[in-house]
């Protein structure tokens, strides 16, 4: 799991990843990756994100609190709901990866079926009601118009969410929708640098 970077920056990058993902999710790594590279100024978080609606906004604002500078989102997916909701309660900025927009129509499906994250880990979930309701809940906090500041990267041909709820749902903000593509957005290293330009803006020339 990546953790926050020693020396402290005033300016940190939170990825999160989307539903049962983890951490060593490639668009994560990818933007790791190059933010090593280009932007030592700035630092990165990704945190392994719980299934559970309420222990994951918990530990996510705990992130947000104790960090003592600039905070710029990105998520991807459920990971995208959740950049939203951070973004609204602070603020803040958001870039949005094929999002989820409404969450808890989908996770009835998954109550009582054990899950397993593709972060490796042994432990077993298990979504229940008190979930859902949980995530309904979270969803009602989403009211238009946002605050935030937002930019959303979509592919219609992803295979998991329909794209058209984004587009609505993010109108008025910057869009980027790409024909093709799927869920995990190819091509995703294109956006590397414009992403961080937008949340933070270009690297100064003495940093």
């Amino acid at each position: 799991m990546s953790e926050l970077s020693s020396s402290r920056s005033p300016r940190l990058l939170l990825y999160l990843h989307g539903f049962l993902s983890s951490p060593q999710s490639h668009k994560c790594r990818l933007l790791e990756d190059w933010l090593a590279c280009e932007r030592p100024d700035v630092d990165f978080c990704a945190p392994l994100i719980s299934p559970h609606p309420a222990s994951a906004t918990a530990a996510l604002e705990q992130v947000v609190e104790e960090y003592r500078g600039d905070i710029g989102l990105v998520g991807s997916s459920m990971g995208g709901f959740y950049a939203s909701l951070l973004a609204e309660r602070h603020g803040l900025s958001a870039v949005v990866v094929n999002p989820a927009v409404h969450p808890a129509r989908f996770m009835p499906a998954y109550v009582g079926q054990p899950l397993l994250p593709y972060s490796g880990e042994s432990r077993e979930y298990r979504l229940t009601a008190a979930d859902v309701d949980n995530m309904r809940s979270l969803e009602r906090e989403l009211q238009l118009p946002l605050r935030g500041r937002y930019w959303l990267l979509a592919q219609r041909g992803d295979e998991t969410l329909d794209c058209r709820e984004a587009e609505a749902f993010y109108a008025g903000q910057r869009q980027t929708i790409e024909d093709g593509g799927d869920h995990g957005f190819q091509g995703f290293e294109r956006y590397c640098e414009a992403i961080v330009d937008f949340l933070f803006g270009r690297k100064a020339e003495n940093t």
